[in-house]
């Protein structure tokens, strides 16, 4: 029997893939192929993720469509290879097209850029440009394409203004629009799916950092999420499928999965700058540094002219799971380029009991107190990250952090309420 060089790359690729996701029910159905992947034993490796799952299923969801991928670096296999590589060298996948979003498909471009078209040299698949298009325009990217099934695979990282999620809701509502199918890989929620938390966006604010009323801190995956957009807010829902990832629980963070973590974007390096992000992200609303440009981006916050009375101050609050250190650093790029600034390290000590969201609104509150030259943006950006004006305005009239935080509990009950019913893991 010949085989085409691409089914060749298939043996060592995709049927790698679907060995390494393990044994059980879906792995059942795959091809014939070696026993063991390149990531089969990978020490640790416990959680297969839906694009694992699809592989070790032979594809079958896909059989006999035109197939686009929503993706970026982090739509990788458990061995750490990408899987748009993986299934454009298997011949049982005919994937025709690739759609990348913020920072684009290879990861190229920094934060608000992205790659625009071009032929995917690897692959030599196009590559289409989904950054900022929403409604007809990106249904008319997909009609375009050729594609029948748009599938979406990017780790998120739990945060409502992580733009990702709503690239997924853009795109859903794009092919509804399209008369497209979408398959949704899931993969876990990195900081857990414990509990959503934070304020609640207020539809007039919304923006591409928050497109419905989410939590700040939504705890779901992006397969829960596209669930309940669909069942919520899209006008239009999409023939939707989602393919759970195998062996996670809600309470589990990302370093006990066993699965390779590749940062989402520039400034996300670690499953550490998750943990913290959805509150620190917060100071890109303000004059001072989110870190920017540092090795430790969202875990030092600063700006010339703080001194150590802000780690004191943020440390006498006594906040559960976390200590501040007294930090100064030179980010290489963004806010204070080149110059030192003084400010707070966050040093998180116990994982289970941190809330980034009360935290993040705690540094807002002591850094507005200790540092004469505290200032938001302009812009009110800070409006677009929390979802209203509301936290803006009540730090600006004096409230203190447990004031502030409890103002949005009505909103947040009500959103756990929504939540619960679109939830896929225990």
């Amino acid at each position: 029997m010949s085989l085409s060089r691409r089914g060749l790359l298939a043996a060592g690729g995709a049927l790698g893939a679907a060995a390494a996701a393990g044994t059980g029910a879906t792995a059942a159905h795959a091809a014939p192929g070696p026993a063991a992947g390149p990531g089969a034993g990978a020490p640790g490796h416990r959680v297969r993720t839906g694009f694992d799952r699809l592989a070790a299923d032979g594809y079958a969801r896909l059989a006999g469509q035109r197939v686009g991928v929503v993706t970026n670096p982090t739509g990788i296999t458990s061995d750490a290879r990408h899987i748009v590589d993986v299934m454009h060298a298997d011949e049982r996948v005919d994937l025709v097209a690739v759609f990348g979003p913020e920072h684009g498909f290879r990861g190229t471009a920094q934060a608000g850029g992205s790659e625009g078209r071009y032929d995917d040299p690897a692959t030599g698949l196009p590559v289409y440009d989904t950054y900022l298009k929403s409604g007809q325009a990106l249904a008319d990217v997909f009609t375009a394409s050729g594609v029948d099934t748009v599938v979406f695979d990017i780790q998120d990282v739990g945060a409502r203004f992580y733009t990702y999620i709503w690239t997924l809701y853009d795109c859903m509502a794009a092919a509804s629009l399209a008369g497209k199918r979408l398959v949704v890989l899931d993969r876990p929620n990195p900081v857990t799916g414990r509990a959503a938390l934070g304020p609640v966006l207020d539809r007039a604010y919304a923006t591409f950092v928050g497109r419905e009323p989410i939590a700040q801190a939504h705890g779901m995956t992006v397969a829960e999420l596209a669930r309940l957009f669909n069942g919520e807010f899209l006008t239009k829902p999409v023939a939707l499928e989602t393919v759970t990832a195998s062996g996670w629980r809600r309470g589990e963070f990302f370093d006990s999965t066993g699965l390779p973590w590749v940062p989402p974007s520039p400034n996300m390096p670690t499953p550490d700058t998750a943990l913290v992000y959805s509150g620190t992200c917060l100071f890109e609303g303000t004059n001072l540094s989110e870190g920017r440009g540092t090795t430790r981006p969202f875990e030092l916050l600063g700006a010339e002219g703080i001194d150590g009375r802000w780690a004191a101050a943020a440390n006498a609050l006594g906040l559960p799971g976390v200590r501040f250190r007294e930090a100064y650093f030179a980010p290489t790029f963004s806010k204070f380029q080149g110059k030192t600034a003084g400010g707070v390290q966050l040093m998180v000590h116990d994982r289970a009991a941190f809330d980034p969201v009360r935290t993040g609104i705690a540094l807002l509150v002591t850094a507005r107190r200790s540092w004469s030259g505290f200032a938001w943006r302009p812009d009110h950006w800070i409006d677009k990250l929390t979802g209203s004006d509301r936290v803006r305005t009540m730090i600006d009239a004096g409230a203190p952090a447990d004031e502030v935080v409890g103002a949005w509990e009505t909103d947040l009950a009500a959103f756990r309420a929504v939540r619960r019913g679109y939830l896929l893991y225990r």
